[in-house]
């Protein structure tokens, strides 16, 4: 049994402001996270990458509880999550956790980093002294005097040590890690990206990361899902899906990750248009208006999710 099970998950965002005249047809808002599957084992970690406005984050949001799911089903070891109770939620979030993506202003300007890192702990009525912050700070790589410090002496690599510290406060058995090496510089996302697998080896705590850098998926994750539109396009073990992209939108994707040899001779292949509104979803396959391989069907037909292997994807021509 994997360690979390998602199951055809939709969720709406209601009418608001301008939307309402535009979704006048719509009574109950439009889909930001349009039926999506998918699995999480144990010491696994699966990498969520999509353009912003794809939904990712949404349904990061929905596995913690802060954003209520429309219909669908979301099991956590073993228990469904979707209509879970507030004394549910007072568990489940002692075995969830969530890092948090921007390092230095997850972290509150008042409180010296031992609180920081200790606060879980005291919220859920645990021991939550200075030798637990220097236990937590060790487990990050980070000496004890750094428990006297404030988040403005930190610097942006600090930070995103003591935010992974709070996460693994309560032990918990999945992390969302919501774009983890965001505004560091090269060197730094490296030092993140070996603490994480140091963390994961240590504890079994399985990873859903949610980023745009290509490079942190493939040196990080298991398996990969890519997103467009609220929809999940492409999803398989992370070097396969790499290797030979079965989907046009995860072809494009993959050409535009940086190559480090100029000679390479790779060439990147340039999408026209821009990302439609999930207000008003184009008819047939989503991502036909700016598809390069778009046929004549492309428009009339919704491509089912096509199951390979270990591979799955949605697209009537596939590469």
């Amino acid at each position: 049994m994997s360690l979390l099970e998602v199951e055809d998950l939709r969720i709406r965002y209601p009418r608001m402001g301008r939307l309402r005249a535009a979704l006048k047809g719509e009574p109950h808002g439009f889909e930001a996270v349009a039926g999506v599957s998918f699995e999480i084992e144990a010491g696994q970690t699966l990498g969520l990458v999509g353009e912003s406005g794809s939904g990712k984050s949404t349904i990061a949001r929905t596995l913690l509880g802060l954003k209520e799911a429309a219909s669908g089903s979301i099991r956590f070891d073993g228990q469904e999550i979707t209509s879970a109770s507030a004394r549910d939620w007072a568990r489940l979030r002692r075995e969830m956790s969530m890092m948090w993506q921007d390092p230095v202003g997850s972290l509150s300007p008042r409180l010296k980093v031992s609180s920081l890192v200790t606060e879980p702990l005291r919220i859920h009525g645990q021991k939550a002294g200075r030798d637990e912050a220097t236990r937590l700070l060790g487990l990050v790589g980070l000496p004890a005097e750094f428990a006297g410090r404030y988040p403005h002496q930190l610097s942006g690599g600090q930070a995103r040590r003591v935010g992974v510290a709070r996460a693994l406060a309560l032990d918990p058995k999945l992390l969302v890690a919501d774009e983890p090496t965001a505004g560091l510089d090269m060197s730094v996302q490296g030092e993140v990206l070996n603490l994480l697998n140091e963390v994961q080896k240590r504890t079994g705590v399985a990873i859903l990361v949610i980023t745009h850098n290509l490079n942190l998926v493939r040196h990080i994750t298991d398996r990969m899902a890519i997103m467009y539109l609220g929809r999940f396009v492409e999803q398989g073990p992370t070097e396969q899906v790499f290797g030979h992209p079965r989907h046009p939108y995860t072809e494009a994707l993959l050409s535009a990750n940086p190559e480090p040899d100029p000679d390479s001779g790779r060439a990147r292949i340039r999408l026209s248009g821009e990302v439609p509104s999930p207000v008003n979803r184009p008819s047939g396959c989503d991502f036909h208006p700016r598809c390069p391989h778009a046929q004549s069907d492309c428009p009339r037909i919704v491509p089912d999710w096509t199951v390979e292997g270990e591979r799955g994807y949605r697209c009537l021509h596939p590469l």
